[in-house]
């Protein structure tokens, strides 16, 4: 019987963001067993889409196959968007055995990585902006703060703010205005992304504004990008799905519990994100009740 992997990744409108994701695909095929057929799709923005690079998985002889959300923060589309995927698969291939990995998440080995990141472009022990992709997921924006204390434990920094590249606040240039306010002269930043993209184009104008506005050196420290240690995680995210040992967390999930302002998200159909994908599932498929994926 058949093995496949369907990694989901956003997609970028940046063909350099699209090379990269396309080179960690590589490594995860690479790393992965030789029997295991590995493939990409996309929400929106790249292609192929995520449900046809399923379909190709499907008709190339996968009888098994798990998808794994390339998000690094549990937020709309690794709940919503990325799970209406298995859904409406599992309507079209009634056969196929399809299983649904959680996102990156918070993780030692990302943890890591990040640290390694700052210290090989000489950031270590300055004040650090870890800057996430904002979202309107509370939980997601709770783990981005997680995940900077984590990261400046790592570093030794001795000061550290989550900033956001949107959506949410702090926005970069005030993630990197606090810092300064508590008397940073040099700042570290790294930036909680998989790929290169207009996103990062757009936090690294902020932080050369900045500098240039206040005198502050700024460290950039990179993203992850397509590394070993990135694919061994997405591996292993798709292996403890297959042996059915996913744990999410469902504490300040806002799509279980009542959290003051989204509280109208609770039981939401899967499928309610932002992207082309969703709303082409909601127009034609109408709503799916919540369900385990």
């Amino acid at each position: 019987m058949g093995e496949g992997i369907l990694l989901v990744a956003h997609g970028s409108r940046s063909a350099a963001g699209q090379r990269e994701m396309e080179q960690l695909s590589v490594l995860v095929a690479a790393a992965a067993p030789p029997d295991v057929s590995v493939a990409m799709g996309y929400l929106e923005l790249s292609d192929p889409p995520a449900g046809l690079a399923l379909d190709r998985l499907v008709a190339a002889g996968a009888r098994e196959v798990t998808v794994v959300p390339l998000m690094l923060l549990a937020a709309g589309h690794s709940k919503s968007d990325v799970p209406a995927v298995v859904v409406e698969a599992r309507e079209r291939h009634p056969r196929v055995t399809l299983r649904y990995g959680r996102p990156l998440g918070i993780d030692h080995t990302l943890v890591d990585l990040a640290q390694q990141r700052i210290g090989a472009a000489g950031g270590a022990g300055a004040p650090l902006a870890l800057i996430a992709r904002g979202t309107s997921d509370p939980d997601a924006n709770a783990d981005a703060c997680k995940i900077g204390r984590l990261v400046a434990e790592a570093a030794g920094a001795p000061q550290v703010v989550s900033g956001f590249s949107g959506v949410t606040w702090p926005d970069v240039p005030a993630a990197l205005d606090q810092l300064h306010r508590l008397g940073a002269s040099r700042i570290a930043v790294f930036s909680w992304f998989l790929a290169t993209g207009i996103l990062l184009d757009r936090i690294g104008n902020h932080t050369r504004t900045f500098s240039a506005r206040t005198g502050v050196e700024v460290v950039d420290a990179g993203h992850f990008g397509p590394s070993p240690e990135v694919a061994d995680l997405v591996l292993a995210r798709a292996k403890e799905a297959a042996a059915g040992s996913v744990r999410t967390n469902c504490d300040t999930c806002v799509y279980r519990a009542p959290f003051p302002g989204v509280a109208d998200r609770v039981g939401q159909a899967r499928g309610e994100g932002q992207s082309h994908l969703a709303l082409e599932h909601r127009h034609h498929h109408g709503h799916h009740a919540p369900s385990e994926i």
